[in-house]
């Protein structure tokens, strides 16, 4: 229905939340136009009323000769031709005979009883199914290649079943659409049927598993990678069973001494490590001689960096940072690379995703504080005013953001729909929180940089100089004794917390850098020097509470709470915690991250540091930051992606990974690992490097 409305399409080129240039609006212009010239005969074909199946073909050849497929499948064949491709080519060059050969069969046949274009168009598939596409094969042996349930109960020799590791075999994935698997069985307990159930899937992917195998006359030969994406692959379930069956089976590393007879994957296989040999032999022939001297070459090569000049002209001598500029470089200096050096970009489909869902509670929250901070002196109304202060900023949002739902599909309506319950548990647990806090928020979407309310953080390291900016989501302040007391509250769109292990390898420092511009730049806005009194992060997500669907409402609130609970880095002092929020005596903290002991009343945790532990943070950031500045002019690409415990890489998120072609121990390719450094250690590790730094 999209596709054949009658007004102009309206959405953005580049997805939810990015602002309109004109360029955009030129490329959905002439994405429009495109829209209406491909649509237009498919809707008059479309709008063919019911008639007996003869007139019906007369419809569908008019459409075909509109379209002027003859002509098109013509030149389809010649270029095919012209690049070599001449089984493809003989291909093409028969379609239109079959075609016209299906229709005439038609029209001969169906000239009694009328049908509907829907039974005309499943009973036409179905004609032109029994059709072969025929070609001379280019040789006595044929080799068919595709996926495996669509080969079985063929006959064959030799089956090679590729790729045979656990991610693949048995492939049984989640099936699309609204419901979730819970929904399904929930059902099917109802006696209703919603597609197969897991077991049954799995049932069916191994009956087709069973059939391949058992499909080979004389031999079947199984491989799977032995790593992918840097990552180490085990083989599938069902190869441990052979092996357990047939004990003398053993796998075989491949044998790199001898040269495969196809030359192109011989080429390929002699630039890894081990291909010497296979290399040596090609050298020999004369029509792959040179392009395997290249692959000589080639190994030989290395990223290297990047000159002095090749730095200024990608990043110039001012580099502008953010945030998440600096997690990238601390994660990948290659992606690094590609992303803002290059500026390489990934292609993604527009949807309402994590990133998109956070800007939309984000906008939520900000904007229902700054109403609240704008009238009755920041005070919290009841729970009926809270309810209907979001839903007014969420009809905003949908009006302004979105242009109204009414163009959006009816997935994207439910999932939105279902986010506004996690909204409102949200809204009403930050308004809870304020309720019971002397902290109030002072500033929004406050930034520092070129833009900013304040300037941005610069220094300079080998003639680069680092313009970081940033924009902090919410800072409340509290006064006490005339002194002002700050806190930066930053919105999470996932399940990520607070770990001093990332500060210390450079990661997720965005919070403790605003925290140390508003003490040191701070008093140009408020008229008095700052003191920053800790950071937080706030979960600005899709909740998914836990539990049963007849929870009540303060069950739900109490889960919700759970999920929301903060996680930062705060100033040991209690007179402070107690004014972020009142603790009933003998209670929990019900907001902030710390513990209170129901015997003495001592506030502790993880999350505190006192005064001079913060001022090691403030150094340890200033080291990561002239860290970052020093790689950057060294013209460092390495391909380094950090590695977690859990083997959990950054190349499993990264968007470069088709032009990085990581691989480890290769070329100077190789992973840095995220050591913990947490509590005593962190402090210990921190107080030696100010020490080194000072000697």
């Amino acid at each position: 229905s999209q596709w054949s409305r009658k007004a102009d399409w309206s959405w953005h080129p580049e997805g939810y939340n990015v602002p309109w240039t004109e360029a955009h609006r030129r490329e959905v212009a002439e994405l429009d136009a495109l829209r209406r010239r491909v649509i237009a005969p498919l809707e008059r074909l479309r709008g063919t009323p019911a008639a007996t199946g003869s007139e019906l073909v007369r419809s569908v050849y008019g459409f075909l000769e509109e379209i002027e497929l003859p002509r098109r499948l013509e030149e389809r064949s010649r270029a095919l031709g012209e690049r070599g491709m001449l089984r493809q080519a003989e291909e093409y060059r028969q379609l239109w005979g079959i075609l016209c050969g299906a229709m005439e069969q038609c029209a001969d046949l169906l000239t009694e009883g009328v049908m509907e274009l829907a039974e005309f168009a499943e009973l036409f598939a179905l004609l032109l199914s029994q059709y072969d596409v025929g070609t001379i094969p280019v040789s006595l042996d044929r080799v068919a290649a595709g996926e495996l349930p669509h080969l079985v109960r063929r006959e064959a020799k030799i089956l090679f079943l590729l790729g045979a590791d656990e991610d693949h075999f048995p492939l049984v994935t989640q099936p699309e659409g609204l419901l979730t698997e819970g929904d399904r069985e929930l059902l099917r307990g109802q006696g209703l049927e919603v597609g197969l159930a897991p077991e049954q899937r799995l049932d069916r992917e191994r009956t087709v598993l069973y059939d391949g195998v058992a499909m080979p006359g004389e031999r079947l030969c199984l491989s799977w990678p032995r790593s992918r994406g840097g990552s180490a692959v085990n083989p599938a379930d069902f190869i441990v069973e052979l092996e357990r069956l047939l004990p003398d089976l053993a796998p075989e590393e491949p044998d790199t001494g001898s040269c495969p007879p196809a030359p192109l994957p011989a080429l390929d296989w002699a630039g890894r490590p081990g291909g010497e040999a296979v290399l040596a032999a090609l050298e020999q022939s004369e029509e792959w001689g040179p392009l395997a001297r290249r692959v000589a070459a080639a190994k030989e090569y290395r990223r290297g960096g990047l000159s002095r000049a090749a730095v200024d002209a990608l990043y110039g001598e001012r580099v502008r940072l953010s945030a998440s500029r600096m997690d990238t470089m601390k994660s990948c200096h290659f992606s690094y690379f590609m992303q803002y050096g290059l500026k390489a970009r990934a292609r993604r489909r527009a949807g309402f995703d994590a990133p998109a869902v956070g800007t939309f509670v984000h906008y939520v929250l900000e904007h229902v504080l700054r109403e609240l901070k704008g009238r009755d002196g920041g005070q919290v109304p009841e729970r009926p005013d809270r309810a209907a202060l979001t839903r007014k900023m969420v009809e905003r949002y949908v009006r302004e953001e979105l242009g109204g739902l009414e163009d959006q599909t009816p997935r994207f309506r439910y999932l939105f729909r279902r986010l506004c319950g996690s909204v409102d548990l949200i809204v009403e647990n930050v308004l809870e929180e304020l309720a019971r806090s002397d902290f109030k928020p002072i500033a929004f979407e406050l930034g520092f940089g070129e833009r900013g309310s304040l300037p941005p953080v610069e220094l300079t390291v080998d003639g680069i100089t680092l313009s970081i900016s940033g924009v902090v989501d919410r800072v409340d302040g509290w006064e006490k004794d005339g002194r002002l007391y700050l806190r930066v509250v930053d919105y999470k769109t996932g399940k990520k917390s607070f770990s001093l292990t990332d500060v210390w390898h450079g990661l997720e420092m965005q919070m403790l850098l605003y925290l140390f511009t508003l003490e040191s730049s701070g008093q140009s806005l408020y008229g008095t020097p700052p003191r920053g009194a800790g950071v937080l992060y706030l979960p600005a997500r899709d909740l998914v509470l836990s539990g049963s669907r007849s929870m009540t409402p303060a069950q739900r609130q109490k889960e919700a709470d759970r999920q929301l609970r903060r996680s930062g880095m705060l100033l040991d002092d209690p007179e402070l915690l107690a004014a972020m929020e009142h603790v009933e005596p003998g209670g929990a903290p019900r907001f902030l991250p710390v513990r209170v002991s129901k015997r003495t009343g001592e506030i502790t945790g993880d999350s505190l540091a006192t005064a001079e532990q913060w001022g090691k943070l403030r150094r340890h950031v200033g080291r990561i930051l002239r860290d970052i500045a020093g790689e950057i002019a060294r013209g460092n690409i390495d391909a380094d992606p950090y590695l977690r415990s859990g083997n959990q890489s950054y190349c499993d998120f990264c968007d470069y990974a088709a032009a990085c072609h990581f691989e480890e121990g290769v070329g100077g390719d190789c992973h840095r690992f995220l050591y913990s450094v947490k509590g005593k250690r962190f402090w210990e590790e921190a107080g030696k490097a100010d020490e080194k730094e000072e000697g």
